[in-house]
């Protein structure tokens, strides 16, 4: 009991034996990172209303993880609520009482140390296509219209216009239903060949998939009667969740018996169409209401549902998640969130992909270029859509991890700008053994292959730095981020060389004027 008050005392920690409440006191300088992916562009956090990771993830990654840049953190395996006011973090949990631990002096110690406990690597990869080629996602495009013309069209444009081949992601509505894993036939008359022919165009082919059950259907009163489905309190009867596409029933892959089912349904689908992988959706913390629903395992929490949902994508080196939790370390390819077709959207992608990192999700992607909000995109002959936002946004997802397309460019660009995305598309490929490597660097160490600048140089006065970037050890980024073609860069210390390999000493900012067509990056002189 001694020893416990005296750590408590020594971390500046407020919390008494056997309470669950644990109140830490912010040092002087000392920012905290961590929590969900979706509040990247408020980290480092100075102020933060109480977050509960029991349930509200944002729609996207979360882990009941916390890290400073004085190499001090909080972990726990199951999810607490935390909130930040005043120079003062406070953590409840209903299950422990949290201690924060000391990894070592920075951000980066913080993180290696609570990764190599709590998360480590698997080093295994997801398929290092992700990272060597860009990603197409037939969403925008199509959105609940997939068919089998549209999609090939889709595929042979890409060609036509001299993209880079690389994944298809055929998104919502290509099955019959819900729970169904068979095309629709009406739609796609010859699924099995449109697959054949897109190998042939050389593409990789994903199906979007979830882990809803359309009630009153063949699948679903099989699943009601194996006991594959979760269901309502104290009833057989399976639960019927509502979520963005109505509402259905829902596996319960606290059922390792489900899970090896849904396993064998997809490795079927597989080897009827020829599908290499799948963009699991869905899945959030959100859908599952536990006060209304049992669960195969009978203490579940929401998260055990998140995390049950994510473990099904380690079967598939081709998946893609956008809902995860305590998952970091693992094969896993994590999206952002759908972001809207605006210029603080924009902002949002670099904090964000750096929360992700620093939460063990490496292998990222950003959304979609331009945004996944597809009503932007019905309207482009309006003067009102902004061609520039399309540029900056691939400029951002050329030296990140990912780069994924939804959008045609060849739809929405003028042919100047088609130019401009199409070497950036190029440029992402010729990045791809950098960006491989460094993945496989992830496998072995959990390393981010993002890094935020604080990461990478702590004690330089980068703790706020959202607009610039780390990729790698090699690779300063400094993109566009507003409407503005000017913008101030702080380079680190030592010296540094830009992309049209003028030099500049480190320690100093520096005002640039970057044309539309200039993605300005930096790599430090040897």
């Amino acid at each position: 009991m001694r020893l416990l008050i005296l750590i408590m005392l020594l971390f500046g920690i407020n919390s008494l034996y056997g309470q669950n409440k644990t109140v830490i006191t912010i040092d002087q300088d000392e920012y905290w990172w961590g929590g969900r992916v979706a509040d990247g562009s408020q980290m480092p956090y100075t102020h933060i209303n109480r977050v509960d990771l029991a349930h509200d993830h944002k729609g996207n990654q979360a882990s009941s993880f916390l890290l400073s840049n004085k190499g001090r953190y909080v972990w726990s395996d199951k999810a607490f609520a935390f909130e930040i006011k005043e120079k003062v973090l406070t953590i409840d949990s209903a299950y422990e009482t949290v201690l924060v631990k000391k990894g070592g002096n920075t951000l980066r110690e913080a993180y290696l140390d609570a990764c190599h406990q709590h998360f480590p690597p698997s080093g295994v990869l997801p398929d290092p296509l992700f990272f060597s080629k860009p990603q197409y996602n037939t969403w925008i495009e199509l959105m609940y219209n997939q068919n089998q013309k549209d999609i090939v069209n889709y595929a042979q444009a890409i060609l036509d216009n001299d993209f880079p081949t690389g994944i298809l992601m055929i998104d919502d509505n290509w099955q019959k239903y819900y729970g169904n894993l068979d095309f629709r036939p009406e739609k796609f008359p010859d699924p099995k060949g449109m697959v054949k022919q897109l190998h042939g165009m050389g593409f990789k082919v994903m199906l979007w998939i979830c882990p809803f059950v359309s009630p009153d259907s063949v699948e679903y009163r099989e699943l009601r009667n194996k006991g594959y489905l979760i269901k309502e309190k104290g009833r057989s009867d399976p639960a019927i969740i509502t979520w963005w596409n109505g509402k259905s029933a829902c596996y319960d892959f606290t059922n390792p018996e489900a899970v090896k089912y849904f396993i064998n349904e997809l490795k079927r689908c597989q080897e009827k169409y020829g599908i290499d992988g799948f963009k699991l959706d869905a899945g959030d913390a959100g859908f599952y209401n536990l006060s209304t629903m049992d669960s195969y395992k009978k203490d579940a929490v929401a998260t055990d549902h998140t995390i049950a949902w994510a473990k099904i994508g380690l079967a598939f080196p081709l998946n893609e998640y956008r809902a995860c939790w305590q998952m970091g370390g693992q094969a896993l390819v994590q999206r952002l969130g759908d972001k809207n077709y605006a210029w603080s959207a924009i902002q949002l992608l670099i904090p964000d992909m750096g929360a992700a990192g620093l939460l063990g999700y490496a292998y990222a992607c950003p959304d979609m270029i331009g945004g996944g909000e597809y009503t932007t995109f019905l309207n482009v002959e309006s003067d009102k859509f902004d061609q520039n936002l399309i540029i900056r946004s691939a400029q951002i997802h050329a030296m990140m991890p990912m780069m994924q397309f939804s959008v045609a460019p060849w739809r929405v660009l003028n042919k100047e700008n088609l130019s401009i995305t199409r070497d950036l598309a190029h440029l992402h490929e010729k990045l791809g053994d950098y960006i491989l490597d460094y993945a496989k660097h992830s496998a072995k160490t959990g390393e981010p292959i993002l890094r935020l600048m604080e990461y990478a140089f702590p004690g330089q006065g980068f703790e706020h730095c959202k607009d610039q970037f780390m990729l790698g050890d090699k690779y300063l980024v400094a993109p566009i981020v507003t409407k503005e073609n000017t913008r101030i860069v702080k380079l680190p210390e030592g010296q540094w060389i830009d992309d049209e390999e003028n030099l500049f000493e480190g320690g100093k900012e520096y005002r640039f004027e970057i044309p539309l067509n200039r993605l300005l990056y930096f790599q430090r002189k040897q």
